[in-house]
């Protein structure tokens, strides 16, 4: 653990985000007012400095045997900054998704701690793959087919899974964010419709089955593997996505005591300082849903104090470990060079 504030001797004076710059204009300032602004203020608050950068602000000089990183111009190294390295793939970021995976790799092998690493981040990229990775979970998760789409769609190879897919389904992008993409198919006719316009911008999909209009999405912070705080979203009426950008409600609530075994689990396979774990619960069970090593952190009222101080504190809370993972690196790093 590192020392109190007072003693702490930390070298680190900064947390890049490297994040494709493909926002419009005008959200911008929509996700700055949510949470970025948040972030710069509780890291400066931590003697830190918080920024965003897009992959190709990043510059490695490696003409000689250690390698030279710049960001926007300027010099960075491994003792004074960490990179949140998550990939993002929305539809208008797909064109900056190989160059978020070489940027991530190219940065870990120069010797930046990065408290997302890259192997992870693919992994749960992948709504199925982050399922199949966790195979003694304690509760089950939400059934999932997964099916490509693109030129051949049409041959209907995804055929042999459909006896397997009950109506109404949620169909999904396997790695888009914000509840977007997430559509509802009443039939096998509606499936197919919703392939052909996935298949437009060659996504592919997972189906899931619908639990019903009472369901809500629980996420868990995990601030190094223990649960710091949770959120409910539930849809507005009418709906059947959670999330605030489809009109979702928002509150905090204190974490499901149900799920402490399928916490610790998750944990032990994700060892990594920040991470949110998402559950379905629709009335009667708990389902895992997904994991998000990124997750915005908001206010559900930004205009409600006590919704604020619980923003700022959980940012606090993730930017502390960010440091103490960076301290336990940077320590075991140095001991490392020490018997070479």
């Amino acid at each position: 653990m590192l020392p109190d504030d007072d003693l702490i001797q930390s070298t680190l004076r900064r947390m890049v985000w490297v994040f494709p710059d493909r926002e419009s204009s005008r959200a911008l300032p929509k996700w700055r007012h949510a949470f970025w602004d948040a972030y710069e203020e509780v890291a400066a608050r931590l003697g830190l400095t918080w920024c965003r950068n897009a992959p190709d602000d990043v510059v490695v000089d490696a003409t000689d045997r250690v390698p030279r990183v710049f960001v926007a111009g300027d010099e960075v190294t491994p003792a004074d900054t960490l990179f949140v390295t998550s990939v993002y793939s929305l539809p208008y970021q797909v064109i900056d998704v190989f160059n978020q995976h070489a940027i991530h790799a190219v940065l870990e092998q120069c010797g930046f701690y990065l408290p997302i690493p890259p192997g992870i981040s693919a992994l749960i990229n992948d709504k199925l793959a982050t399922i199949l990775s966790l195979p003694d979970l304690p509760i089950d998760p939400i059934p999932t087919i997964r099916i490509g789409t693109g030129r051949d769609l049409g041959f209907k190879f995804y055929a042999p899974v459909l006896s397997q897919v009950s109506f109404p389904a949620i169909v999904k992008p396997i790695g888009w964010g914000a509840g977007w993409g997430v559509c509802m198919a009443h039939n096998l006719e509606d499936l197919h419709g919703l392939l052909s316009l996935a298949q437009a911008g060659d996504t592919a999909v997972v189906i899931q089955p619908y639990l019903g209009p009472d369901t809500v999405d629980i996420r868990v912070n995990l601030l190094d593997g223990k649960p710091h705080s949770a959120m409910q979203r539930a849809p507005r009426k009418g709906g059947y996505v959670g999330n605030l950008g489809r009109g979702g409600r928002l509150e905090f609530v204190p974490v499901p005591a149900g799920l402490a075994g399928t916490l610790d689990y998750i944990a032990e396979r994700f060892p990594i300082p920040f991470l949110c774990a998402d559950f379905l619960f629709d009335g009667q069970r708990y389902w895992f849903s997904e994991i998000e090593p990124d997750g915005a952190i908001v206010a559900p009222d930004p205009e409600s104090p006590a919704d604020v101080d619980q923003q700022l504190s959980t940012i606090e809370a993730r930017f502390r470990a960010y440091r103490q993972g960076h301290w336990r690196w940077l320590g075991h790093k140095v001991k490392e060079e020490s018997h070479a």
